[in-house]
């Protein structure tokens, strides 16, 4: 057990920090992040592995229930709405990654706008107060993630945010209740108890539930400690506690509340422009500028022509798939991501359907293709690079590399980029009124008065 206290380090300063403190930049990305995880969520709220959890959840019942994300006819227990809405997040892998790596947002929202919507009627919560506590939230993912060197590459074992986002998710929904210093530490320990998934579940129908579940069991530790559920109030300081997960892990004193820094002032999350590993960005966005060099006046990339294609990547194996067999590991394959792109010039949501994945030209690019790891290439999303190299048949060879992609923290998004990306993922699911009146809320989310509102127009036309 080390000296420091860090568990109450933290229970301080999520009990401590307020809204005052929220600096321009930090209520700026984190309505950025708020709007594109509700359009990853409304669009995911479609897709096989949601509609499998929203009937599974349907077996529970409850006197308060909250909005499930695109579906109007279905309201679930606060618990199982975050539950499907953090699975709808995270089931195409659309949703913001952060450094060191994790999905901070996918996290924490459903549960806080689960809680929101189901108090609303006893409690009105502001905008101010959502955002306040969304940010917390991440905060609490982010410091614990630097406590450990290795959690700043591609993870291995297992996913972070099964971990630190049932942490940010119980810290949230601690600060949304006004708990004291005490509760505060309780739901931290209980959380941790609910923590952990391996990474061996994904490019499956499974790691979408990693999401899902941060959120639901964030919200329920935080649930059971309101009620005097104890646990270790040590949870955060011991290598027994979270250090269990990181074979590295030391922890470190937060700074004062006085002048407390937001990670999210010194640094913002990725977006993702399509829906798959944060790693295929860097190579689609390498094919798609090698592609130039390949196609004629009617852009119609050469297949035959083709001898060879190299990718220079760092080594992750469970991005490493040469012939991906369903939209789930197409998402997680860095050859399916540069041959796609090769092919079509992009990479969209129907990239991944089943006659894309499956056509005759995509595969005989697959055949082609060959992996590289340099030893200067570290599978880390801060500094990883892709390299992409096209051998002809006649021997000549071109290459274009790619160290930040768009929608990378370095390179983000414009505002009418994201807001285009919304309206895209949720126009299928909620009516124009509906899509419109989500952007407005947002982008004003700290005048809003009550943020039930945000569960009103998330119902959908269903």
């Amino acid at each position: 057990m080390w000296a420091k206290t860090i568990t109450g380090n933290f229970a301080g300063m999520i009990h401590g920090l307020n809204a005052s403190q929220l600096t321009d930049q930090v209520l700026q990305r984190s309505k950025r992040m708020i709007l594109d995880t509700l359009g990853v969520g409304l669009l995911g709220s479609s897709t096989e592995v949601c509609h499998r959890v929203i009937h599974y959840s349907k077996i529970y019942s409850a006197n308060t229930s909250s909005t499930v994300w695109g579906h109007s006819d279905v309201r679930l227990p606060p618990l199982y709405a975050a539950f499907a809405n953090g699975v709808a997040v995270h089931s195409m892998d659309f949703d913001d990654t952060w450094h060191p790596a994790t999905h901070p947002s996918g996290t924490v929202l459903p549960s806080l706008v689960a809680l929101s919507g189901t108090l609303s009627e006893k409690k009105k919560f502001s905008g101010l107060d959502l955002l306040l506590a969304f940010n917390v939230g991440i905060e609490v993912q982010g410091r614990l993630l630097r406590f450990s060197s290795e959690a700043h590459n591609i993870p291995k074992r297992f996913h972070p945010p099964s971990v630190v986002g049932t942490m940010g998710s119980a810290a949230a929904v601690a600060k949304l209740l006004a708990f004291d210093q005490f509760k505060c530490k309780e739901a931290l320990a209980i959380a941790a108890s609910y923590a952990g998934a391996p990474m061996a579940n994904a490019a499956t129908q499974t790691k979408p539930l990693h999401i899902g579940n941060a959120a639901r069991h964030g919200l329920e530790a935080a649930c059971l400690a309101s009620l005097g559920l104890q646990g270790n109030k040590q949870i955060l300081d011991m290598e027994s506690g979270l250090g269990a997960f990181f074979g590295d892990y030391t922890p470190q004193d937060l700074p004062p509340l006085q002048s407390y820094s937001w990670l999210l002032d010194q640094q913002d999350v990725a977006i993702k422009r399509f829906p798959a590993h944060l790693g295929t960005h860097w190579v689609a966005d390498a094919a798609s500028s090698v592609r130039k060099h390949l196609v004629g006046s009617d852009d119609t990339l050469p297949v035959s022509k083709i001898k060879k294609i190299t990718l220079k990547v760092p080594e992750a194996q469970y991005v490493n798939r040469s012939f991906p067999n369903s939209e789930h590991e197409a998402r997680h394959s860095l050859q399916f991501a540069a041959c796609t792109a090769l092919l079509d010039g992009s990479i969209s949501v129907q990239s991944f359907n089943h006659q894309n994945i499956f056509r005759p030209e995509l595969k005989e690019l697959l055949c082609k293709t060959q992996v590289e790891h340099p030893s200067d290439n570290k599978p880390s999303f801060e500094s990883l690079y892709c390299e992409v190299s096209i051998t002809l048949q006649d021997g000549d060879v071109f290459s274009e590399r790619c160290d930040t992609f768009y929608g990378h923290w370095r390179k983000p998004l414009t505002k009418e980029d994201l807001e285009k990306k919304f309206r895209s993922n949720a126009s299928g699911v909620l009516s124009l009124e509906a899509t419109e009146g989500i952007i407005e809320t947002v982008n004003h989310l700290e005048e809003v008065e009550d943020c039930v509102v945000l569960s009103e127009f998330l119902k959908g036309t269903q």
